[in-house]
């Protein structure tokens, strides 16, 4: 496709670089000045594009992303403070904080609740099947499985 007749398409992919950068080095110490750098934007333009194709900043973009892979090593029964260093994260208190404005708790509070229902779930599986499967499978129709659940 030549570039005379998409201009925009060479911005635009410079920026889809950028996310993809964050989406890959979200464990290292990265900043807005780096990102940006990275799609050869200044600082402010590059935040300005961002925002407007994904709806949110470079900075929250990051955050959201180590949040959401610290949630997944939390439910991988990792330590709060493994999952904050391993998210790239310097101090717990940052990612506490930022955790809970993210998700709504805190990583201990998210990792108990993990920890929870997945004894629950060992404890009672049949209780975790969903109610659609069981009727679509004609399972809760002259069956003994509703009182196996109880």
């Amino acid at each position: 496709m030549p570039a005379d007749q998409y201009p925009g398409v060479h911005m635009y992919r410079r920026v889809v670089r950028a996310k993809l950068f964050i989406d890959t080095h979200y464990h290292e110490p990265i900043n807005v000045d780096n990102i940006a750098d990275e799609a050869y934007f200044s600082k402010f333009h590059f935040i300005r594009l961002f925002n407007s194709i994904y709806g949110k900043t470079p900075n929250q973009y990051l955050i959201a992303v180590r949040v959401e892979k610290a949630k997944e090593l939390l439910q991988a029964e990792k330590s709060v403070s493994e999952a904050c260093s391993s998210v790239g994260f310097e101090s717990l208190s940052s990612f506490s904080g930022l955790f809970k404005k993210v998700t709504g708790t805190t990583p201990s509070i998210f990792l108990k609740n993990h920890q929870k229902v997945s004894m629950a779930k060992k404890d009672a599986p049949l209780k975790f099947v969903p109610g659609c499967f069981i009727s679509n499978n004609g399972w809760d129709e002259n069956s003994n499985f509703r009182e196996m659940t109880d």
